[in-house]
C-alpha cells in the first residue's frame, strides 16, 4: 500500500508543472492580452489563436520521434527501478525551451531568428542536421540498450515452459550482464533519472523540422513584425509548451503504469514486457533509421526510390499509428491476461513443477 501511495504521489508531483504551465500561460492570455484585443495584421488575438498554439503543441507530443524517445527511456528506467514518470515532462521541457528561446529572438527583432522561419536558411539547415543527428543517433541507441533486455525476456520465457522459474532467477536474467550490456553501459548510465531527458529534449528541438514547430515560430514573427508587446508573443510559445509538456507527460505516466504492472511478478514480466519492450525497440530502431536516412536523402543526395521514400514519410501520422498500436496491445494484454487467467494457469503450473521436484528429491533421500 504504501509502495502504491509512493508511485501515485511521483505521478502526482510530474504533473504540478504542467499545471503551472497552463496556469502561466492561459493566465497571460485571459488577464493580460485579450481584454487589449491585440490583433496580428488583420487577426484578432484571440481565442482562435490560442487554440491553435495549444493544437499544435499537442500534435508535436505526437511526433514519432518523441514517443519513441519516451517510451524508450521511461522502460530503461523502470527496469532500473529508478523514477521514470516525469521523464515526458522534462523532455517536452527541454524541448519547449528551443521554441521559447526562438520566439523571444523574434520578439526582440533578431534578423536571422527570422530566417529560421523559411526554408533555406543557413542556420536553420545547420541546426536541422545537428538535431535530426542527435535525434536518430540516440533513438538507435536507446533500442539498442533495450534490445538487450528484450533478449533476455525472451530467454527467460524460453526458461518457463516447465514453470519452475522464479523471480530472483528472472531479475538474473535481465541484468544483462554479457558483453553488450559492459559495451553500452556508459550510454545507460549517461541517462539515469528523469531531469537528464531535459538536454535530450532540448538537442532533439534544435532540428526546426517539424510543421508543427514551424508553424508556431511563423505565428510568433508574424506577431512580432505586425507590432504585438513582447508579452503576447512570448504567449504562443508558452502555449504550445502546455499542450506538448501535457501529453508527453502523460505518455511516460502511462507507459510507467504499464511497465510497473508487467513487474509485479515473472509470469507478468515475460507475457506483457515481452510484447512492449520488442514494440518499443522496434520502434525506437524504426524512427532512428528513418531521421538518419532522410539525412542522407537529403544532404547526400541519396536520392534512389527507396530513401526518397523513406526521407518523406510523414512522422506526425507515424506518431498516432505507434500511440494507437501501444494502447491496443496494452488494452488487448491486460484482457487476455484476466479473461485466460494466464497468471493462475502459470501459478499452478509453477506449483506443479515444484512437487514433481519434491517427489524426485524425496526418492533420492
Amino acid at each position: 500500500m504504501q509502495a502504491r501511495r509512493s508511485s501515485a504521489w511521483e505521478v502526482v508531483k510530474v504533473f504540478l508543472p504542467v499545471v503551472g504551465i497552463h496556469v502561466l500561460a492561459f493566465g497571460v492570455f485571459f488577464l493580460l492580452i485579450a481584454p487589449q484585443h491585440l490583433k496580428m495584421g488583420s487577426t484578432v488575438f484571440g481565442v482562435g489563436l490560442v487554440v491553435t498554439a495549444y493544437v499544435l503543441g499537442v500534435k508535436h507530443a505526437f511526433d514519432a520521434d518523441h514517443i519513441a524517445a519516451i517510451d524508450n527511456t521511461t522502460r530503461k528506467l523502470v527496469d532500473m527501478k529508478k523514477p521514470a514518470a516525469g521523464v515526458g515532462l522534462y523532455f517536452s521541457l527541454g524541448h519547449s525551451t528551443v521554441v521559447f528561446l526562438m520566439a523571444a529572438l523574434l520578439a526582440a527583432g533578431v534578423s536571422w531568428a527570422v530566417g529560421l522561419t523559411t526554408d533555406g536558411n543557413d542556420v536553420r539547415t545547420g541546426l536541422g542536421v545537428v538535431g535530426t543527428m542527435v535525434s536518430g543517433v540516440f533513438l538507435i541507441l536507446i533500442g539498442l540498450i533495450n534490445s538487450v533486455t528484450f533478449v533476455g525476456i525472451w530467454r527467460v520465457w524460453k526458461q518457463s515452459s516447465d514453470g519452475g522459474l522464479n523471480q530472483e532467477a528472472l531479475d538474473h536474467q535481465l541484468a544483462g550482464r554479457g558483453l553488450v550490456n559492459r559495451m553500452i553501459r556508459p550510454v545507460i548510465k549517461s541517462v539515469d533519472r528523469p531531469g537528464k531527458m531535459y538536454l535530450v529534449g532540448f538537442l532533439f528541438g534544435l532540428g526546426f523540422d517539424t510543421a508543427s514547430e514551424i508553424a508556431l515560430l511563423v505565428l510568433a514573427g508574424t506577431g512580432a513584425a505586425t507590432g504585438l508587446p513582447w508579452y503576447a508573443v512570448l504567449c504562443l510559445p508558452l502555449i504550445f509548451a502546455a499542450g506538448m509538456s501535457l501529453f508527453d507527460t502523460m505518455d511516460s505516466a502511462i507507459m510507467v503504469k504499464a511497465y510497473s504492472w508487467a513487474t509485479v511478478n515473472p509470469v507478468r514480466k515475460i507475457y506483457y514486457s515481452l510484447t512492449v519492450t520488442g514494440i518499443s525497440v522496434m520502434v525506437a530502431i524504426l524512427i532512428g533509421g528513418v531521421e538518419l536516412i532522410g539525412l542522407l536523402n537529403e544532404k547526400l543526395g541519396w536520392t534512389d526510390p527507396a530513401t526518397t521514400w523513406v526521407a518523406n514519410l510523414n512522422f506526425e501520422y507515424i506518431g498516432y499509428i505507434i500511440v494507437g498500436t501501444l494502447i491496443l496491445v496494452w488494452l488487448g494484454s491486460t484482457a487476455y491476461w484476466k479473461l485466460a487467467k494466464v497468471e493462475e494457469r502459470w501459478t499452478l503450473r509453477q506449483g506443479t513443477a515444484a512437487a514433481a521436484t519434491a517427489t524426485v528429491d524425496g526418492g533420492e533421500l
